[in-house]
């Protein structure tokens, strides 16, 4: 008998990984919020790296659109309909990438981190741009705003990602 191509098991974890993304990312107090978007969580990004590095860059991604779905619906801050698509679905879909690096878990969490900012980047050059100070490029500007808080999540992520692989947590109940 063939298994089954979607998993009950790995969508029940999508969801469980989508909510408690949520909640340490959206409903508790970030560690600084930055005033038009973007901000320090308290390891917001961790259960969907750890989803992606245990399930693989497809289910991850998939994790990370909904969840980027879910932010939108849940109060995100929208101007355009590119600029949603950018700073919601791809943005953390992208983290999905981290599933491409299991055997190197550090690169799998900047792959993610790194593919975030380069969706919040092309957000902020095209439409936060009027935001940059007027001696001030708009490139330059992104890169710094987008640059500046998500080094603070790649940090906070890296560590919480590393002391769950070498706990062994990866592999739990697969």
């Amino acid at each position: 008998m063939n298994k089954p191509v979607v998993s009950t098991k790995i969508i029940t974890e999508a969801v469980d990984v989508i909510a408690l993304t949520f909640v340490l990312k959206d409903l508790l107090p970030p560690i600084f919020q930055l005033p038009y978007g973007g901000s320090l969580t308290i390891a917001g990004m961790v259960p969907l790296i750890w989803f992606a590095l245990r399930r693989g860059p497809g289910w991850g991604t998939f994790a990370g659109l909904i969840y980027g779905l879910v932010h939108i619906a849940m109060g995100g801050y929208v101007i355009d309909p590119v600029q949603a698509l950018l700073d919601y679905p791809l943005a953390f879909g992208v983290i999905g990438a981290a599933g491409f690096f299991r055997k190197y878990h550090l690169a799998g969490v900047a792959s993610g981190v790194i593919g975030r900012f380069f969706f919040h980047f092309l957000s902020g050059v095209w439409f936060f741009s009027a935001y940059a100070p007027a001696e001030m490029s708009p490139i330059l500007y992104s890169a710094l705003y987008n640059g500046g808080y998500l080094l603070g999540e790649f940090l906070i992520s890296a560590i919480v990602i590393d002391i769950i692989v070498r706990r062994g947590l990866l592999d739990l109940y697969l």
